[in-house]
């Protein structure tokens, strides 16, 4: 198994990413888009909120609220992150902030 990672191209809110991902973590990453995709496009349509980057930083909100608030949910994590996947969390986080701010208001 390759520790080098593989692209994958995903889409958010009509918007297409490419992430660095592992072969052995691309359901995870497509499961993860398939979330925040769809909390972005409930929280869009709810707040009639057309700028990426709030209903992004909204979304990102709701999901750690929903997760914290219910501990014994199935899809909550049972363990702490190591400190590798916390680093990759940050990173991926700098590069999604570093996209975000040149984004354009969304088309609903």
């Amino acid at each position: 198994m390759s520790a080098e990672p593989n692209f994958l191209d995903v889409k958010i809110m009509g918007r297409e990413y490419r992430v660095a991902c592992h072969a052995e973590e691309r359901p995870a990453l497509l499961a993860a888009v398939e979330l925040v995709d769809g909390k972005m496009r409930e929280i869009a349509q709810k707040t009639k909120n057309t700028i990426a980057e709030r209903v992004a930083v909204m979304a990102a909100l709701n999901i750690a609220h929903e997760r914290l608030s219910n501990p014994t949910d199935e899809n909550a994590p049972t363990t702490l992150a190591s400190p590798d996947t916390k680093g990759r969390i940050e990173a991926m986080g700098a590069r999604l902030d570093a996209v975000l701010v040149s984004q354009q208001p969304l088309d609903l």
